[in-house]
């Protein structure tokens, strides 16, 4: 029974994914919520029992599920970006100054405020530092709303001109590896107890070491690929001729094994080596080729993930919400993402020409999602403790929250903003579509 079960939400997830873009493309609703909802409704009903939907007992199954798709969602915005990052090039790094801005200042002020909170709610540490860390990455998979559209290729200088959404896409690219270290100190807490007997090894490795391989295995991977698929003297190699786009699958199972075995961050290897590829070429077609295909395995999978997780919530997964986890869950979407991204961006000042309107945009558009259960699931995988019902309750509650406030903001949030810059060209609706 289980199997047909999987095989029924599956079927209904790839039948959605063909037919909900066309159908929300004209209002202000996004395909996450109406899978939320459809499943919520779906966990209503007296369907027999049997899915995967405890998280305590399938944790290792949802771990796996919402990494892959995570991991779909990093090559597509790594893909997507049209904005170059040259490494050697201080005014390229210059141009991503809000973006730095939200990881180094905004995301740890996010993860020490939602800590606190935790901690005041009666969280034990190590358990409030996760809840801080799990919660505190914007998400790749759910903010496509708000995100750039994709690779634009056929010019000769190819860039990203709509600061909005390009923070908000490489913010959501580059975060999620970098709670990783921050999930870590959780486990850490946990398991070896007082913080003066790791808190070296913690920055020497996991913040800075962990981040410097991830970043590097990735930047080696993109590479490689980049070379064989476009200048390759064999060609058979060069992939990009016949227009083989199933090479961005590769790409990202190849940059994310050879960083883990590394011992790097899988998530950063992977966005650094869509990145890489996408600096070779930039004006090339394959680019887009590839990120359809990204494009559409990540539809699917976050489509099959957010059904499941509407089912789950209506038999049982809320059940240990009280008023203290819906209480931060509020606090994080209203209060504290907002505060802390105007205060990372306000930093930048004029030199990131980001205006007012479009400050609190970017910082009020933090969505949470599917990465957030993967660093709870993973970290529930190192001690037991890390998994308590509480944190799956609170962390399921605040997506939810999330999918319904922002996916129903962003359209009418975007176009105000892009009718809000005199001389702009009408703004593109909200990408609904890439659900």
């Amino acid at each position: 029974m289980t199997a047909d079960l999987v095989y029924l939400v599956g079927g209904a997830s790839l039948l959605l994914a063909v037919v909900l873009p066309e159908l929300l493309s004209r209002w202000a609703v996004s395909a996450p919520m109406v899978l939320l909802a459809v499943g919520m409704l779906i966990g209503l009903t007296p369907l027999p029992d049997g899915m995967p939907l405890d998280p305590q007992e399938n944790r290792a199954t949802i771990e796996h599920v919402t990494e892959l798709a995570v991991l779909v969602a990093l090559m597509g915005v790594g893909l997507a970006i049209d904005r170059p990052l040259e490494l050697r090039h201080r005014r390229s790094w210059g141009r991503w100054r809000a973006t730095w801005l939200l990881l180094g200042v905004s995301m740890p002020l996010t993860i020490a405020a939602v800590a606190l909170l935790g901690w005041w709610a009666g969280l034990a540490p190590a358990a409030a530092v996760l809840l801080g860390a799990a919660l505190s990455p914007t998400d790749p998979v759910l903010a496509s709303d708000v995100q750039v559209a994709g690779p634009q290729t056929g010019d000769l200088e190819v860039d990203e001109d709509d600061e909005v959404r390009f923070t908000l896409t490489s913010e959501a690219g580059l975060n999620d590896g970098l709670a990783f270290p921050f999930v870590y100190a959780a486990i850490l807490m946990a398991t070896e107890g007082a913080v003066s007997g790791w808190a070296l090894e913690w920055v020497g490795w996991y913040l800075v070491g962990k981040v410097l391989i991830g970043v590097a295995a990735g930047v080696a991977v993109g590479r490689l690929l980049a070379y064989a698929a476009f200048r390759s003297a064999s060609a058979s190699l060069r992939v990009a001729e016949r227009g083989e786009s199933l090479l961005a699958l590769a790409a990202l199972v190849s940059a994310y094994g050879v960083a883990e075995v590394v011992g790097g961050y899988g998530f950063l290897a992977v966005f650094a080596c869509a990145m890489t590829f996408r600096s070779a070429e930039r004006s090339h077609d394959y680019h887009a080729a590839m990120h359809q295909v990204a494009e559409r395995l990540e539809r699917l999978l976050t489509l099959f993930v957010l059904l499941v997780l509407g089912i789950a919530l209506t038999r049982g997964l809320l059940e240990s919400l009280d008023w203290r986890g819906a209480g931060i869950a509020v606090a994080l979407v209203v209060v504290v993402r907002p505060l802390a991204g105007n205060a990372g961006l306000l930093l930048a000042g004029d030199r990131a020409d980001i205006d007012r309107g479009e400050r609190w945009a970017i910082a009020f558009f933090g969505v949470r999602g599917i990465g957030s259960i993967y660093y709870l699931a993973y970290a529930a995988g190192h001690a037991d403790e890390l998994g308590a019902d509480w944190l799956w309750s609170t962390v399921s509650f605040t997506i939810v929250l999330s999918v319904f406030l922002h996916g129903a903001l962003a359209t009418p949030v975007m176009r105000r903003i892009g009718a809000s810059r005199p001389g702009d060209p009408t703004p593109e609706p909200a990408r609904t579509t890439d659900h």
